[in-house]
């Protein structure tokens, strides 16, 4: 297959940051800002602008701007110029529909170019664009267009059926569901033909004025407690994912880049869809799950240079053997990142002896909206570090001093809560309908990101561990309040706790606990029973991996289940305080 062209790119192309001290003393977020186009005649700052529409009016509008691998063997290759005229006429659609700007357009959807399509679409309309999660079930489905009051819905006949059509009737706001790779297929009753009203489009479509701090991006995140978050970003987020792709991911405007992250989580979006479009690179999308001989087939025909993966990508990888890797040409590679979870300093090296280069770790969350911290292509790695701050961003260790305090660490290898200093382009600007929770994650002028970390005498951070109960599974954040409610859903369940059990593949999986009702006896049968009723509703994703029945749960006083205590007492750590602990539990 015939390979962009444009100068060489492999190993040798030399690194966007070259010296780490001298960028950061001269990077302002000013002159990042500077190096977007911005809107023609000074009409603000639209992230669909930068991603495809400012290099589609120039010499880069033959470029491949996506190489989709489809699950028949096909490969569907789009130029910048042919994407903006799809982005055009979908934007339009939308206008059609009668869709209003700063109304949210949801996609569930896998790793298909219509999802490109739909994001870079609704933002030219100035919708925004919240992506789901293929695997989801029903319920965390419903969930999330709920809070999110989905106007719109792109996604396929299939999922539409199993996940949505039996919850339609209480989404009241879900006005249009748009049904992709029907082939002509009647439509169900209730939806439309997204194919078909593209093509009936118009292609051309100027982006109005747009205010930078317009909301963009709705993604969510999962809470210990409650329902799930949704973090909201703005365009401006466009100019921390321009210099983030550039300063944390090496990449140039001739590279052919892979991420592999599912669209449905944040780091699909910002790194699999804004940042290397911003660049002008060509982005390859996989169709295809994980397959360990087929990712490097994937990685020498298509000539890929910044690769962007999992760790539990890595740890897989790794399972089958170096010498696996070494029957492949990967000399075009130059670049391979990590993120997710901490990346052990195992599979950092290993990537050494795979491909003849480690993998970079970074940090950062759905809050943050891009890289914060990062192992730079310019700097030495320390394997199991999340890297330095990246320029523009001031990270520190703190100690919380109250409801609205904080004290910074200044001794290095000190554990404390790692904060970034607030400001940054991609900081998200609320969760929807929750004032009161966005508050609570900032103090004395720092964002207090919940995870505790330890930074070195030199700089470099360390992650230590989570500071609440997330879990975080194959690079999936999941909140176990979501799973121990549907667990109690099923009519054996008295109680449930969840937590997230070490597993050396996923990170962690999902181990839940469950108290079940008076007279019933956990047998093979029932826990079979519970398992196909939580994998239904919520999705193999996101669904326990083991159930274990216990005779009652720990509890505080106030009676919150006491999720640290059982992670404790299944991994054989020291319990901490136990002052809150109720009865004898």
């Amino acid at each position: 297959m015939p390979m962009n062209e444009g100068p060489p790119t492999g190993r040798n192309a030399p690194p966007n940051l070259a010296d780490y001290e001298a960028e950061c003393a001269a990077f302002s977020w000013e002159a990042a800002r500077a190096g977007l186009e911005g809107l023609p005649g000074g009409a603000g700052l639209n992230i669909a602008h930068e991603a495809v529409d400012r290099h589609a009016a120039g010499p880069r509008r033959e470029r491949i701007a996506l190489r989709a691998l489809r699950r028949d063997g096909s490969v569907q290759e789009i130029t910048y110029g042919a994407l903006r005229e799809l982005t055009g006429r979908f934007a339009n659609l939308l206008q059609g529909l009668g869709v209003g700007p700063g109304e949210t357009v949801f996609t569930l959807l896998g790793r298909v170019p219509e999802l490109h399509v739909t994001a870079v679409g609704a933002w030219k309309h100035r919708s925004v664009f919240c992506p789901l999660f293929s695997a989801f079930g029903p319920e965390p489905v419903r969930t999330r267009l709920e809070i999110g009051r989905a106007r719109v819905l792109v996604t396929t006949a299939a999922l539409y059926r199993r996940k949505v059509e039996p919850l339609r009737a209480a989404l009241p706001h879900l006005a249009h569901v748009l049904l992709v790779g029907l082939e002509g297929a009647a439509a169900p009753a209730g939806t439309h033909d997204f194919d078909r009203l593209l093509r009936a489009a118009d292609a051309r479509f100027d982006i109005p004025p747009t205010d930078p701090q317009a909301p963009a991006l709705l993604h969510f995140t999962s809470g210990t407690t409650g329902r799930p978050k949704g973090a909201l970003h703005v365009h401006e987020a466009v100019v921390a994912h321009h210099a983030t792709g550039r300063l944390a991911l090496d990449l140039h405007p001739e590279d052919i880049y892979w991420c592999t992250a599912d669209p449905g989580w944040v780091t699909g979006i910002s790194y699999g869809v804004i940042a290397p479009l911003t660049v002008g690179a060509t982005l390859v999308v996989d169709e295809e799950e994980f397959d360990v001989e087929r990712w490097y087939r994937v990685l020498q025909e298509q000539g890929v240079n910044v690769w962007y993966t999992a760790p539990t990508a890595v740890r897989m990888m790794m399972k089958y053997g170096a010498e696996v890797a070494r029957g492949y040409d990967f000399s075009a590679l130059r670049f391979l990142a990590s993120v997710g979870e901490p990346l052990n300093p195992g599979a950092v090296e290993w990537g050494r002896e795979a491909f003849g280069l480690p993998f970079h770790d970074n940090w950062w969350q759905t809050e943050t909206g891009a890289i914060m911290i990062a192992n730079f292509r310019a700097m030495a790695i320390r394997p199991g570090s999340m890297g330095r701050p990246v320029p523009g961003i001031e990270a520190a260790i703190v100690r919380r001093t109250g409801a609205a305090g904080v004290e910074v660490v200044e001794e290095a290898g000190v554990t404390g809560e790692l904060a970034l200093r607030s400001g940054w382009p991609s900081m998200f600007r609320g969760y929807l309908g929750d004032e009161a929770r966005y508050r609570k994650c900032f103090a004395g002028g720092w964002y207090l990101s919940g995870d505790l970390a330890r930074r070195d005498a030199d700089g470099y951070f360390w992650f230590v561990g989570r500071a609440d109960d997330l879990i975080k599974s194959a690079g999936h954040l999941i909140g176990p309040f979501e799973v121990e409610s549907v667990l109690m859903e099923h009519p054996a369940v008295a109680e449930a706790g969840v937590i997230g059990k070490p597993d050396p593949m996923a990170g962690e999986i999902v181990k839940a606990f469950v108290v079940l009702k008076p007279g019933l006896v956990m047998d093979r049968d029932l826990q079979r029973q519970l398992l196909a009723h939580a994998r239904r509703r919520l999705g193999a994703a996101v669904a326990p991996k083991e159930i274990e029945a216990r005779p009652e749960l720990p509890k505080t006083r106030s009676g919150k289940i006491m999720r640290r205590l059982l992670k404790a007492q299944e991994t054989g750590q020291p319990a901490g305080d136990l002052s809150t602990l109720s009865g004898d539990a």
